[in-house]
């Protein structure tokens, strides 16, 4: 079995900022990454300085390589289950051992029920108007309800273009919203949206069940988050009471040798965000790996103290 200082759940953008700061620090890491990252279907990452523009793949690809050059070992292989004294389960029946664990396993979308939604994600039906708005500036955009903070998300993509549609589609719109709405020139659709209508690839409209279509040229949307908690539930960790792990502001959650960072721990968190928690977390647990690593000096140095002092001295021959 395979025994690393720490072991990294997750190889995204939070895991391996967390595995270069630890391994560059001395420390034995191991990343494990089942290859499914949140970002795939985009085509560009936005917002991480120096790196705005690049394809999410190519980022990845560029921290793999960071932190394998280092030393650090990268595992592609799923994590199936943790048992006690970090011992880790993989998919390919292989065990790692680990003295302390980094959870960075993120989240998943859940997305309205709607034709078009799933195979449009991260193309032109967005969710991130910070990540992808900056892209579709100035041109007609759509915000599909049904999801939670509907509204707030179309009065935020309001900022990005003057010509924004709220589809109400199964989001219930009060009178203070539609006036916030109004107000700030966002025109209102109510009735259930039937599919996002796409031809040669691109999006062009949304369409309601009544037939009628509007034309867009992108459609925002905000997606109900759920973590992929599985792991660290598994562990015992403590949640709050939205489902999310507890933890403090270096990421360490209410299981001792724990920590989570990324949106594992933050659903809000983007690239640049997740990395830095990512380093957060690596320091603290550095930080809790040498207070061991002393404790356990300072025993065996008092034991061989104690093994020196009860010997018993030597006799002289005459």
């Amino acid at each position: 079995m395979n025994a690393f200082d720490v072991v990294v759940v997750g190889g995204g953008a939070a895991g391996l900022s967390a595995a270069l700061v630890l391994v560059r620090a001395g420390r034995t890491v191991s990343v494990v990454d089942a290859g499914a990252p949140r970002n795939a279907p985009a085509e560009h990452s936005h917002g991480f300085l120096t790196r705005d523009g690049m394809p999410p793949p190519d980022l990845l690809a560029a921290g793999r390589a960071e932190v394998a050059g280092y030393g650090a070992s990268l595992v592609d292989d799923t994590v199936t289950g943790i048992e006690p004294g970090f011992v880790l389960t993989l998919a390919s029946g292989e065990h790692l051992r680990a003295r302390r664990l980094l959870l960075a396993t993120g989240l998943r979308d859940e997305l309205p029920d709607v034709p078009g939604v799933r195979e449009r994600w991260g193309r032109d039906l967005l969710h991130c108007p910070y990540c992808h708005g900056y892209e579709v500036r100035d041109r007609p955009l759509g915000v599909l309800g049904g999801t939670p903070d509907a509204v707030q998300h179309a009065l935020l993509v309001r900022q990005w273009s003057s010509d924004v549609t709220m589809f109400a589609h199964t989001s219930p719109i009060t009178s203070v919203e539609r006036e916030q709405l109004a107000a700030r020139g966002i025109r209102v659709v109510d009735g259930v949206v039937a599919r996002l209508v796409v031809a040669d690839d691109r999006l062009r409209g949304v369409e309601l069940e009544d037939g009628s279509m509007i034309p867009r040229a992108a459609v925002f949307v905000r997606p109900s988050f759920v973590p992929n908690s599985g792991l660290l539930t598994g562990l015992g960790c403590q949640l709050d009471e939205n489902g999310w792990v507890t933890h403090d502001v270096s990421g360490r959650t209410s299981v001792d040798g724990v920590w989570v960072a990324g949106n594992a721990a933050d659903p809000r968190a983007q690239l640049i965000t997740a990395a830095g928690q990512g380093s957060a977390a690596a320091i603290a647990i550095n930080a809790h790996l040498v207070d061991e690593d002393v404790a356990r000096a300072v025993a065996d140095s008092r034991a061989a103290r104690h093994t020196t002092s009860a010997s018993p001295l030597p006799t002289s021959s005459s």
